[in-house]
């Protein structure tokens, strides 16, 4: 029982420091957060209060309102914490990878299948939509990555759909907090096995490592080389 204790007051340290230290790294980009969070909190609290006022039941309306305001602050912290990292990633070598890595279950993702001596490179994605291609870098350079490896992968997944995505915030292109919403849009056209066997089929390309040179210089910041092939989700 003992172990269970202290194994409990362990995550819960654990979960106090993680939030400390997110909202440490969202005041970096949001300055502002901690009085956006304070007068959420503030606002949804009062509103409850006084209405508990209103109909003569305070401490009712008043537990009812901490209780949402505390929900209402934490969902405005989330999105927020979430929008600085995105845009502490945007531009980063890498940060699509990231993203596509934490994309949720039912997606294979490998990052760097394709890369260019000027670092651009193309990750890739393959679900019930099909293969996703998601490319970084410079926007003439990686068209060229991408019909290579667009008929590279022609040869063997042809009747698959294929689809394309160019990370940036330049004209024509997504950026990387829309990504993971820009994948879970496109439509379902494969069932679990067609998606089974074309990771399989994908498998025979081999990896980046394997199939072309390295590129010179340093490796992007964040960029997890592939091992032993895609890794599932």
């Amino acid at each position: 029982m003992a172990r269970s204790d202290s194994a409990a007051e362990a995550a819960n340290t654990g979960r106090l420091k993680q939030i400390a230290l997110t909202y440490k790294m969202t005041r970096r980009a949001d300055k502002k957060i901690g009085l956006i969070l304070a007068g959420v909190f503030l606002i949804i609290f009062g509103v409850f209060l006084a209405i508990g006022f209103l109909i003569d039941h305070p401490v009712y309306l008043g537990i009812l309102g901490f209780v949402l305001a505390f929900l209402g602050t934490a969902i405005v912290f989330g999105r927020r914490a979430e929008r600085a990292a995105f845009g502490q990633m945007e531009g980063q070598p890498g940060a699509a990878a990231a993203v596509l890595d934490n994309i949720g279950r039912g997606w294979t993702t490998t990052p760097a299948v394709a890369m260019n001596r000027n670092q651009d490179v193309v990750h890739r994605a393959v679900g019930k939509a099909g293969i996703v291609l998601v490319a970084e870098g410079n926007p003439n350079r990686v068209k060229t990555l991408l019909a290579a490896e667009k008929k590279k992968m022609n040869r063997i997944v042809a009747d698959v759909p294929v689809h394309d995505v160019l990370v940036g915030t330049g004209e024509g292109q997504t950026e990387l907090k829309k990504l993971r919403t820009t994948l879970m849009k496109y439509p379902r056209v494969l069932t679990g096995p067609q998606v089974t066997a074309t990771n399989d089929r994908l498998r025979a390309l081999g990896d980046l490592m394997s199939n072309m040179p390295l590129p010179k210089g340093p490796m992007p910041k964040g960029m997890r080389l592939p091992k032993g092939g895609p890794k599932a989700r």
